[in-house]
């Protein structure tokens, strides 16, 4: 079987729902052949090894350890789910503290353990704070570093699919960017329904004989912003498949092949000091690099308002303590 890369991945969390369907899905889909799981519960990990053993993927090398230091050694991409989930009643925000705890670490022991790392991909909540501070603190580039970010825009896509009533492929242009939050930015311009703009369908032309209103609209986008939480709801968990398959794509995209999607990217410029957040983003073999996004003036101004959400939110991390100040980010960070 070939692999799109032998290099040593890395997926971090491997005990838990997204980390295991991760490393399985890093190996059934021919991308990596060497993956390695860590995940502080042994016990866990174990099963989940064995698990994927089982499987019986050929020519693939997969070993599994409970020690950071060890997964992490001479690792060129690094996965991590490794954060307290969500659970029903929660915002993204309210793991905010803890989880970005958890983001410093693993930015220490990337800069100890594996410091050349080619591309780091946060899935953990909030993805933005949790990235960026990882980030911060891993001494990489600013382009080393992303976060998942495509699921409020494959939501948007699905979403609008099953109102028109046709195939999920044949809607396209479907983007969010700024945070990964209640606060995403969800953009109109560009949307094409099965060829026909979204702003032509919401002025009255039928798409599968059906159009769509302003209200519809603002209810999809509302949808889609709570759609984690609608997850959590009617399976009791939150996502695990979606943010896998993702991620993986993500890394393909790394490794050469197209990839569609927004992404968490690093921005001090532009407008934007010294956040992380969904933009536009080229993958490639040298990372994640923005641009600035094509909108309406409403499309702008929601983004300028998740960003600043974003501000507050990075602000709030730098007075606990778990972010320097920002004065001080290129001595912790001197690629930054």
């Amino acid at each position: 079987m070939s692999y799109l890369t032998n290099e040593k991945v890395t997926v971090l969390g491997a005990a838990g729902a997204i980390g295991s369907n991760l490393a399985q899905t890093l190996v059934a889909s021919g991308t990596a052949s060497q993956v390695c799981m860590y995940d502080p519960f042994a016990q866990g990990l174990e099963g989940a090894a064995e698990e994927l053993y089982h499987c019986g993927f050929p020519d693939a090398d997969i070993t599994w350890s409970a020690d950071i230091a060890e997964s992490l050694s001479g690792s060129s991409y690094v996965i991590t789910s490794g954060g307290a989930p969500r659970k029903e009643g929660m915002t993204r925000e309210d793991l905010r503290r803890d989880n970005a705890e958890i983001a410093k670490q693993l930015g220490i022991d990337i800069k100890e353990n594996c410091p050349d790392a080619k591309f780091v991909i946060v899935i953990f909540n909030p993805a933005d704070i949790t990235g960026l501070t990882t980030l911060v603190h891993s001494g990489l580039p600013s382009t080393r570093v992303s976060t998942l970010a495509a699921l409020d825009s494959t939501r948007l896509q699905s979403a609008l699919a099953q109102h028109f009533g046709i195939l999920q492929s044949k809607v396209t242009g479907c983007r969010t960017y700024g945070g990964h939050g209640e606060q995403m930015a969800v953009f109109q311009g560009g949307i094409q329904i099965d060829g026909v703009g979204l702003s032509d369908a919401l002025g009255g032309q039928e798409v599968n004989g059906k159009g769509m209103s302003e209200d519809e609209w603002k209810d999809i986008q509302e949808k889609v912003t709570q759609g984690g939480t609608r997850i959590i709801q009617l399976r009791g968990r939150s996502s695990f498949q979606s943010p896998s398959q993702q991620s993986v794509f993500m890394l393909r995209g790394v490794l050469g092949e197209p990839y569609e999607w927004p992404s968490g990217c690093y921005l001090n410029g532009d407008g934007f000091e010294k956040i992380m957040m969904a933009m536009p983003a080229r993958l490639s073999d040298a990372g994640a690099e923005w641009s600035l996004p094509e909108g309406s003036d409403t499309d702008i101004a929601a983004l300028r308002s998740s960003y600043d959400h974003l501000v507050a939110l990075r602000d709030q991390t730098i007075g606990d303590g778990i972010l320097p100040p920002l004065s001080e980010w290129s001595i912790v960070n001197p690629n930054l």
